[in-house]
């Protein structure tokens, strides 16, 4: 039995295993990565732990922690308040809000898991305060950053691009990002009304009138004189057939929180957060965990305990198994996979088993470094000019580029992370069950609709 077969083996011991007993899937990830490892590909230790991936784990305990003392010194709240005033109130257009600006920020250059990491925080806050379906608001979130992913001058973009042309490959980089967006927005409409979109189109947020930093109007809403907190107010359709008021997860405080020090400095961070990944390429992680660092020692109350809230499981769990997926990448796995491929006589076959491979690497592994390796591959098919060039690059753009909704890709997993604790466990599974059908059914879409009319 070849290495290969040994290690698809092993993975699929993983989710099986973990699946029907009460083991870790992070922690069994590892020791089976330590047993294929050493017993069948004779690696060491060493050669073992080179496929952690350190810098996945730096991004998620980084920004977990940052946006832990955000919320123990209330600049999440603050930002709470502001975005409501700038939706006026309106439910339904927060998840499109997000979507939005994390679209926006992957086109102009954010790499897919940063703009993800500078959102989901924020988003996810509004989900738990409003009761909105987390994995609503994460998915197009998600599918935001992957809108915005394949403009001229993103990451992916760049890449996809970049390896055509060195290829000597005609491409279309205006279609791409246009076939991209537009399949993303598609995908974002049917996720919104699955995951109980059509519950929140009319309702309101019913809060007293803000004040302080945000202005007041005495006309405009009920207002409190007493400054104390309200009680959390419950869904009901308002007086003679008005929009439904929408619950409140926390009390709403009266005035709203106003800045100070420690939340100034706050939004200072994040904003040097946004800046130094979209115009200085740095590590999004380095720059959470030195951010926090920093806020730690200006503001000692609000970082007490933050770091107990890190999602501590999530990060055993996407890295154990980036680990062993990182082991498969070593002994050549993957490459076996695609040569299997590049061998199918039939090219629309072919291309359909590409995007396939795309997807369901590409759920557990870097959609980077999937779309650097598996264009080349398609080489082959897209010279005998039987099938067309654009077409199979956009439908395994999006294969492998939807499928970060996976929890074990970064995207995914910041989206876990980030995800109220009570409901972290539904919020895996749900993003587990999405991921692989996406892996299973966009594949097939793009292909039958970009693939095989043969329109580009």
């Amino acid at each position: 039995m070849s290495d290969h077969v040994i290690s698809l083996i092993g993975l699929v011991l993983i989710f099986t295993v973990a699946t029907v007993f009460s083991v870790h899937m992070g922690a069994l990830a590892i020791v089976v990565a330590f047993v294929v490892g050493t017993v069948f590909v004779h690696e060491s230790a060493d050669d073992i732990f080179a496929g952690f991936p350190g810098d996945l784990f730096v991004v998620l305990v980084g920004v977990t922690f940052l946006f832990a003392i955000a919320k123990s010194n209330g600049t999440v709240s603050w930002l709470v308040h502001g975005s409501m005033r700038a939706v006026r109130g309106r439910i339904a257009l927060i998840p499109w809000i997000m979507f939005l600006v994390t679209a926006v920020l992957t086109a102009v250059g954010a790499v897919v898991p940063a703009a993800v990491a500078l959102v989901a925080p924020i988003g996810l806050g509004f989900a738990k305060r409003y009761h909105i379906n987390p994995l609503l608001m994460g998915l197009l979130i998600i599918n935001g950053a992957s809108a915005g992913g394949f403009s001229p001058i993103s990451v992916f973009g760049s890449i996809t691009n970049g390896v055509m042309a060195r290829n000597d490959l005609p491409g279309n980089p205006a279609l791409l990002f246009l076939c991209s967006f537009l399949f993303n927005v598609a995908l974002s409409l049917f996720v919104f009304f699955l995951f109980g979109g059509r519950t929140l189109l009319g309702r309101r947020e019913a809060s007293p009138e803000p004040s302080g930093s945000f202005g007041s109007s005495p006309s405009s809403g009920p207002s409190s004189s007493s400054g104390s907190s309200a009680p959390a107010t419950a869904v009901a359709p308002a007086s003679g057939g008005g929009p439904a008021v929408a619950v409140v997860d926390e009390p709403v405080e009266e005035p709203p929180p106003t800045l100070d020090r420690a939340r100034v400095l706050t939004l200072l961070g994040l904003l040097s957060l946004v800046v130094g990944a979209l115009f200085f390429d740095l590590n999004v992680g380095l720059m959470a965990l030195t951010v926090t660092v920093v806020l730690s020692l200006v503001s000692p109350e609000s970082a007490k305990g933050a770091v107990d809230k890190c999602a501590w499981s999530t990060v055993l769990l996407v890295c154990g198994i980036v680990t062993f997926v990182s082991l498969m990448e070593r002994i050549g796995t993957i490459d076996y996979l695609g040569e299997g491929v590049a061998s199918v006589r039939t090219p629309l076959l072919g291309a359909l088993l590409i995007c396939l491979i795309g997807a369901v690497v590409s759920a557990f592994a870097s959609t980077t470094g999937i779309l650097g390796a598996l264009i080349p591959l398609a080489v082959p098919f897209l010279l005998g000019g039987q099938v067309g060039t654009v077409g199979l690059i956009v439908a395994l753009a999006i294969s492998a580029s939807v499928v970060d909704s996976s929890p074990f890709s970064t995207s995914g997993a910041l989206v876990v992370a980030n995800a109220p604790e009570a409901r972290r466990d539904t919020v895996f599974r749900g993003l587990m069950v999405w991921g692989l059908a996406m892996a299973v059914v966009v594949p097939a879409v793009t292909w039958g609709v970009f693939v095989v009319p043969g329109w580009f």
